[in-house]
């Protein structure tokens, strides 16, 4: 096998045709699962965007498939190929969300907000999942997931740290279910906390839940409950600047990672350094985040984008990357539902959710201090 074929493919070109059955039954619950979110998310529950995390559902069709499925060896080939090739593709296409302006937005001290919130929640869960004695990548994945941004920065991490597909599985399912929760009782909470003082309350909706789709639906409720438009927008900024922490946690949690699980044993790899470690995907990431920063500045300062495309271009064209990140990123998961069984499942017992549960309470927490501290002096 080359070198391209091997990082590109994964396989031969002879052996692409082995490949089909498992990159269309990928792609058939794929397209299920964006039906059935939008169907539930935005048809049924009247949400402009769903609440509903395609990648969740894909997990969750993917499992019960699995547990009916009396063998996936036929799909093997191209399953492990939307885990590992399709998934990098995914996260390298998801930095065109993110502008370096974004950061600027929040200011001296809303940036501190979210980098505490940040720590806080990286700190807690991991200590948290070493008192229950729970395997350290599963603990890694869900702290990121708490932290970051859900489901996006759990596959992200999940390769960098060579985690097991039933642990990715499993923090993706904790997330998403604390998440959702967050979803429909923060607005109310946060109102209740804060007074109705609209940028606190977009601060705290924006730190402390976990998916960006989560943090604008929140968002939203609160908007459109209590007339405070403003808070939408404080939210998805602070959202959008957690994002960008994924460029820098994820490469620090993969090597604190292998740093601890060495000695233990758990980590079987001969990488040793932080530059070694360092997942090249997320230079990709990197990449198409500084390509869409130049975009927006020649839009910003009235011309086009790179010289070429006026703004309702280069919008579009963001748009489109989007949703291939989106959809690229749910194959890949519903990969990993395809080749997860319950069995496996079953061998992380309870624990995982009562970390979750302890990582969403305690992100809410620090969220909470440090808005109150902070908070007045943040203005948008």
């Amino acid at each position: 096998m080359s070198n391209w074929e091997k990082n590109l493919l994964g396989v031969t070109v002879s052996e692409l045709p082995k490949l089909i059955p498992g990159l269309l039954a990928a792609v058939a619950l794929t397209w299920l699962s964006f039906w059935l979110s939008d169907l539930i998310g935005v048809r049924l529950m009247g949400f402009k965007k769903s609440p509903i995390s395609p990648v969740l559902l894909a997990i969750v069709l993917g499992l019960a498939v699995g547990a009916v499925v009396p063998s996936s060896k036929p799909l093997s080939p191209g399953l492990h190929f939307t885990i590992k090739k399709i998934l990098r593709l995914g996260i390298i296409l998801l930095g065109i969300r993110l502008t370096i302006f974004d950061v600027f937005k929040l200011g001296t001290f809303g940036v501190p907000i979210v980098g505490l919130c940040i720590l806080g929640g990286l700190f807690i869960t991991t200590r948290i999942n070493s008192l229950l004695r729970l395997p350290k990548r599963l603990g890694t994945l869900i702290a990121v997931g708490t932290s970051i941004c859900g489901v996006t920065a759990i596959v992200a991490a999940s390769p960098a740290i060579d985690a097991e597909e039933d642990e990715a599985a499993y923090a993706v399912a904790v997330i998403t279910i604390f998440g959702l929760f967050a979803t429909l009782v923060y607005p109310y909470l946060a109102h209740a906390i804060f007074a109705g003082e609209a940028v606190k309350v977009g601060l705290f909706l924006g730190t402390a839940v976990h998916e960006t789709a989560q943090v604008v639906g929140a968002a939203k409720i609160y908007a459109d409950i209590f007339s405070q438009s403003l808070a939408l927008d404080v939210a998805t900024i602070a959202k959008l600047v957690r994002n960008v922490f994924m460029a820098v946690v994820i490469p620090f949690m993969a090597y604190s990672y292998a740093q601890e699980a060495r000695g233990s044993g758990e980590f079987k790899g001969q990488k040793t350094s932080f530059v070694q470690l360092f997942p090249i995907f997320i230079l990709g990431f990197l990449l198409m985040a500084v390509l869409r920063s130049i975009g927006d500045a020649g839009i910003n300062a009235g011309g086009d984008a790179f010289g070429l495309w006026p703004d309702e271009t280069w919008r579009a064209i963001i748009s489109l990357v989007k949703k291939w990140a989106e959809i690229f990123l749910v194959a890949a998961l519903a990969g990993v539902g395809l080749s997860t069984k319950f069995q496996s499942l079953k061998r992380l017992g309870i624990k995982p959710f009562l970390v979750g549960l302890a990582a969403a309470l305690s992100v809410g927490v620090v969220s909470f201090v440090a808005i109150t501290l902070l908070g007045q002096w943040v203005t948008i």
